[in-house]
């Protein structure tokens, strides 16, 4: 059976238990979404990414776009606009670290951008 690219995944609900992925997963599905870096802040693992635009406007605009995707499936991200750019930051607060639902949601923004008219 083929698998499923994370980009055509669903997120999940985080049930109260859940934990945060341990680094062999991360590893491998850090694998899936190659232009996504790891950083820590405050003790928390995220994925971290910067999308480069022509202008403000188009910036603007993938904002609003990852903003809609992140709404339906009720998994949001920290995203800093400016001229030119935008970094989305994907972490899951319950679980204090990274779940697969941030691989889910990194894969789904690469998806956006690479339909996305950057000119």
């Amino acid at each position: 059976m083929p698998s499923i690219d994370l980009k055509d995944m669903d997120c999940v609900s985080i049930e109260k238990d859940a934990t945060a992925l341990d680094d062999n997963v991360i590893a491998n599905l850090k694998q899936e979404v190659p232009g996504w870096e790891l950083l820590e802040k405050e003790n928390i693992p995220r994925l971290n990414r910067d999308f480069k635009f022509k202008n403000f406007a188009k910036a603007l605009a993938f904002t609003n776009k990852v903003g809609a995707i992140a709404e339906e499936q009720n998994h949001h991200p920290m995203i800093v606009t400016e001229w030119g750019n935008a970094t989305v930051t994907w972490w899951s607060h319950k679980v204090k670290g990274l779940h697969k639902n941030d691989f889910i949601m990194a894969a789904k923004t690469d998806e956006i951008y690479k339909e996305m008219d950057k000119g």
